[in-house]
């Protein structure tokens, strides 16, 4: 899942891999509220809690997308369990969120009309983030065997500052 992530960006050096944590996300909208909960938590002990605001802005507008967007309405018996995965992974000089859910769909940046109540929501990743992406995700090791892709995995990536990095 990582490799697309390190496209375009500088090397990372592999002893610079502070950690990675990651839940699965039931199909229910409750599970935005249990994604910054669990976003929260990581990013304490990762002595990163200054970051949360941002962070958990962006993990609410990813985890919200993949509820609303990419599952379909009566999803296929393989994906009830769970279809939506968070992942937060933490380098020296950056942390990654990412979403992975069962669509093939390309998420698409909108313009919401300004009357709008919803549809802002990668913009707002993009705003917050210091970049986002996505990229196909292969099926994890051993699960849905017959099935060459498992949906996508939409990212944002956050710089961390010197103060950040002295904290590890």
């Amino acid at each position: 899942m990582l490799e697309p992530l390190r496209q375009g960006l500088p090397p990372t050096d592999p002893s610079g891999v502070a950690g990675s944590a990651s839940c699965a996300l039931p199909a229910r909208y409750e599970a935005v509220g249990g994604a910054r909960q669990f976003t929260r938590s990581t990013l304490d002990r990762w002595e990163l809690s200054d970051r949360f605001d941002d962070v958990a802005l962006v993990v609410s507008e990813l985890v919200t997308n993949a509820l609303r967007h990419a599952l379909p309405g009566d999803p296929p018996r393989e994906f009830q369990d769970p279809p939506v995965r968070l992942h937060l992974m933490r380098w020296s000089s950056r942390l990654v969120c990412a979403v992975r859910d069962p669509s093939r769909e390309s998420p698409v940046a909108g313009e919401a009309a300004d009357s709008a109540e919803s549809g802002r929501g990668l913009f707002l990743v993009e705003c917050v983030s210091d970049s986002w992406g996505w990229h196909p995700s292969p099926a994890p090791a051993g699960e849905f065997p017959s099935v060459p892709l498992y949906g996508k995995v939409v990212w944002a990536l956050f710089r961390l500052s010197d103060c950040a990095k002295k904290g590890m």
